[in-house]
């Protein structure tokens, strides 16, 4: 059964944003109170960005339905402002040096799940290969029907990877199969799921969450949720 989260940004910022929506256990989910970390043990609460509350649980949030993606038919692109741009099959992808992380995730609805496990390629890796132009500062990061921007100094961090596998198993559909961004210093919308391609590009600009109001940037200690807040 699907639920619809409710929508905080046209309350807000009184501009209505694309709906997300949860597949979760059959309960919508409601926004945490801000300071509801303060409950916790201390070693959690600093871990636990203001606002946050922490969940043993992992909703799934997106706009729209999950894709259907023959791993087959599937590329990996790089192009833009890169002086080795490149495509590559998933199993190409797949060959590139794997390493696994453990990081806490913060989502900008409001819960944070401590201590998930990925693995995959990091953003440090496809920078190097694909050796931006010296105007390259910023970069989209594109899946099918979304995209999102991330400074070039947040994608080319070894803690950042394009993950192919969550908790010692493939993603599924709903986290993103084949390839997601987790990006764990940044809010978790800058986690792009379904990811097929990174373009670099000189200038920022928004994405499919940030052109509805959300941040730029995302630091969740910042509580950089939305814009002009």
């Amino acid at each position: 059964m699907v639920y619809v989260l409710k929508d905080w940004l046209s309350t807000i910022t009184g501009r209505a944003a694309p709906r997300k929506r949860a597949n979760e256990q059959g309960k919508e989910m409601d926004r945490p109170a801000p300071g509801s970390g303060d409950g916790q043990p201390a070693g959690q609460r600093d871990r636990l960005p203001p606002g946050q509350t922490l969940t043993a649980r992992f909703p799934v949030l997106h706009a729209g339905s999950v894709p259907v993606i023959r791993v087959q038919d599937w590329r990996f692109r790089v192009w833009g402002l890169a002086e080795s741009p490149f495509e590559m099959t998933f199993d190409e992808f797949r060959s590139l040096p794997r390493i696994e992380i453990t990081a806490d995730i913060h989502c900008v609805t409001g819960w944070s799940k401590f201590d998930t496990s990925w693995a995959g390629v990091t953003g440090a890796e496809i920078v190097a290969r694909a050796k931006p132009a010296p105007d390259a500062r910023h970069v989209m990061v594109h899946a099918p029907g979304w995209s999102t921007n991330l400074p070039l100094d947040d994608l080319a961090r070894t803690d950042v990877l394009f993950a192919w596998e969550y908790d010692g198993k493939p993603l599924d559909g709903a986290h993103g199969w084949p390839l997601r961004l987790v990006v764990p210093h940044l809010y978790f919308w800058k986690s792009a799921k379904w990811v097929n391609g990174v373009e670099f590009i000189a200038d920022d600009r928004p994405g499919f969450w940030e052109q509805a109001g959300y941040h730029m940037r995302g630091d969740p200690w910042r509580e950089e949720r939305y814009r002009g807040r």
